[in-house]
């Protein structure tokens, strides 16, 4: 079994299509075959059943495909860390972030991180909550940032700061006669809701929150990114959900923020990270100092000090 009869396996998973595989792969129909073909032999099963109406998986593929897909990540996870080494770093991190999760907290902490760690590469991407769980079981990231805490098993997930949610609301609204709106007032006009894949973990505080009105709320539009939440809002189409940070930067003159009136209405973001034992030994110093940041904002921010 070599890595080019692995590679030609996972492409035709995903494709489930010889023709469309072997274009992919940039090789004939006929040689993919042969390879497949191989690998079947050396592991002594069938992978794929290929009949009149195209090719899918057996059971024993699909676990299969999962061992692969682990192989490929852990190999991506090596070739990252030469090229961090011969960089300089003594190792790289991976951060997922969902949700718009990213703010001023965040950017600060990994400014001094940059400062105080300088030998670990940090590498951070935007990814969905459901993607960056199943990066995290597998290894290929090691921690994330979310505003969800119920991700499932082998995850931990822990609150690190806290954020008042505010509605944006358009100016000359009747909502804005509220110097706190009040829970129930929202089910009387209409909503802006952002996508349930695209926001699926502030989609769960915001509900958790919602859940307290009797009736259901009037859902106007949904949005997949705050940019067009706030655009519809200033438009007048509805009522958006957001934080006092993200709506200091919105740009838009027509939108109003007020907060609501509940003890419950704040978002959490929570850092996420695998029960497993095996991550590199300087996770424990970012982490570490991820925990320090917070214990100091959260001494900075009593009454006579400024928080960070």
């Amino acid at each position: 079994m070599e890595l080019r009869h692995l590679r030609c396996f996972t492409v035709l998973a995903e494709e489930l299509h010889f023709t469309r595989a072997a274009e992919r792969l940039h090789i004939e129909q006929s040689p993919l075959s042969r390879t497949i073909k191989e690998l079947e032999e050396d592991l002594g099963v069938l992978l794929f059943d290929r009949d009149r109406r195209g090719t899918k998986l057996t059971q024993a593929g699909s676990v299969f495909l999962q061992d692969v897909r682990r192989v490929f990540t852990t190999l991506e996870q090596a070739r990252e860390n030469v090229r961090a080494i011969a960089a300089g770093y003594h190792g790289s991190l991976r951060i997922a972030v969902s949700d718009g999760a990213a703010g001023p907290k965040l950017s600060a902490f990994l400014a001094r991180c940059r400062e105080d760690l300088p030998e670990v590469e940090v590498r951070i991407s935007e990814t969905p909550l459901s993607e960056q769980c199943h990066g995290l079981r597998n290894g290929s990231l090691h921690l994330g940032f979310a505003y969800a805490d119920e991700v499932g098993v082998d995850i931990i997930a822990e609150p690190i700061w806290q954020e008042p949610l505010v509605l944006a609301i358009p100016s000359r609204h009747p909502l804005l006669a509220f110097k706190s709106v009040p829970l129930e007032e929202l089910a009387r006009y209409p909503l802006l809701m952002c996508d349930t894949n695209e926001c699926e973990s502030f989609n769960r505080a915001l509900q958790r929150i919602l859940r307290k009105i009797d009736v259901e709320p009037i859902v106007a539009e949904t949005v997949i990114s705050r940019d067009m939440m706030f655009t519809l809002v200033a438009a007048g189409y509805g009522i958006g959900f957001t934080t006092a940070t993200k709506l200091a930067v919105c740009g838009h003159l027509d939108v109003i923020s007020r907060p609501l009136d509940t003890d419950a209405a704040f978002i959490t973001t929570y850092l996420l990270r695998s029960e497993s034992s095996s991550t590199p030994t300087y996770l424990d110093e970012f982490v570490a100092r991820l925990h320090a940041l917070t214990e100091t904002e959260d001494d900075t921010s009593a009454p006579g000090t400024s928080a960070l």
